[in-house]
């Protein structure tokens, strides 16, 4: 018979995920308000915006972040460009069976994806 969890085990695995969401939807709206100001001035696909909302989904607002900002000092108008998209596993970060739990919405956002 499967161990059912408590309730505030799951709001436990749904409140982890908060910083994570606030992250990604200061992305989104820096996506909708600030980046059609720019245009599409980006050496690298998919573009540095693009690149932190899935290092964010991925990894986490502290790691994903620090993704991101590797990014950004990687782009300049010196740079090759080309294809960069982000590292799908870092050592220090969790298991893959950890983010295999989680899934983004339509809209972006990450869920736990748990049911038990």
């Amino acid at each position: 018979m499967p161990v059912r969890t408590t309730w505030p085990a799951r709001l436990g695995r749904e409140l982890i995920l908060v910083p994570r969401n606030v992250g990604i939807l200061l992305l989104l709206v820096y996506r909708a308000v600030i980046s059609p100001l720019y245009g599409d001035v980006c050496r690298y696909y998919p573009s540095c915006s693009a690149y932190a909302l899935t290092a964010l989904q991925l990894h986490g607002l502290v790691v994903g972040s620090a993704i991101a900002v590797c990014r950004l000092l990687r782009c300049h108008p010196w740079a090759v460009g080309g294809i960069d998209d982000p590292p799908t596993s870092i050592p220090l970060n969790r298991s893959a069976s950890d983010r295999a739990h989680i899934s983004v919405t339509r809209a972006g956002f990450v869920v736990s994806s748990r049911k038990d």
